[in-house]
């Protein structure tokens, strides 16, 4: 359409930017931002797209840059070109995460519409009670947040350590741990697992692998089963 008609689609909303209404000016990334018009997306010239699965070590950063000179993830992956996070990990954390540069899939994996469950084993510091471990599933609310249902279920108690399984269908920032520190409960290893039937396997810390076709297609809903 001419810019005048764009500016016309813009000003009466019919144009979105990551869901939310564009704005006359606005400025995006084709490859990292999701453009819709009238609900249908609008896509840049096609090309390959890059889906790699991380095994994330300890102490490095779910970020492209930092300005404070940390460690970040994408030091992990240097010679694949532009890629970011496809969702967070928390520097203490560890595990399964994907990098990607294609923005579509971004959204699918970090907007809670589409529920795409997550999987972490955690470790606690204390040989917990059924009833401790029910109450972390149980919790309703967060620091006045009303939280999606999350799945606890128990792998390991002894020799003064807990390991249980979490299921996230919205993950908030840090929330896992947010949950146990809300319990008095202190966390001594966190490690993704799983993203949906997506699991980290055998990768060995600070490793990476493409995806296959199957996954990538697993992941935008086209196929159920990997």
């Amino acid at each position: 359409m001419s810019r005048r008609a764009a500016e016309a689609a813009i000003l009466a909303g019919r144009i979105t930017v990551n869901g939310i209404p564009a704005r006359l000016g606005q400025k995006i990334d084709p490859d990292a931002d999701r453009v819709e018009y009238a609900g249908r997306s609008i896509k840049p010239p096609s090309r390959k797209k890059k889906y790699i699965m991380l095994n994330k070590p300890r102490g490095y950063l779910s970020s492209v840059t930092d300005d404070r000179g940390r460690r970040c993830v994408t030091e992990l992956v240097a010679g694949l070109g532009r890629v970011w996070p496809a969702g967070r990990l928390d520097m203490d954390s560890q595990g399964l995460l994907l990098l990607t540069d294609d923005g579509e899939l971004t959204y699918r994996l970090t907007h809670p519409k589409h529920g795409i469950p997550k999987i972490y084993h955690v470790t606690l510091s204390e040989e917990l009670a059924d009833d401790r471990i029910r109450a972390l599933g149980d919790m309703g609310q967060l620091d006045g947040y009303k939280l999606a249902p999350v799945g606890v279920s128990l792998i390991f108690r002894g020799g003064g350590v807990t390991v249980i399984e979490i299921t996230l269908y919205e993950g908030r920032n840090r929330q896992i741990r947010r949950m146990c520190g809300a319990l008095g409960l202190e966390v001594l290893r966190l490690s993704r697992e799983a993203i949906g039937k997506l699991r980290l396997g055998d990768l060995p810390p600070g490793k990476w692998r493409p995806l296959s076709k199957r996954e990538v297609d697993y992941l935008f809903g086209r196929v159920s089963d990997i």
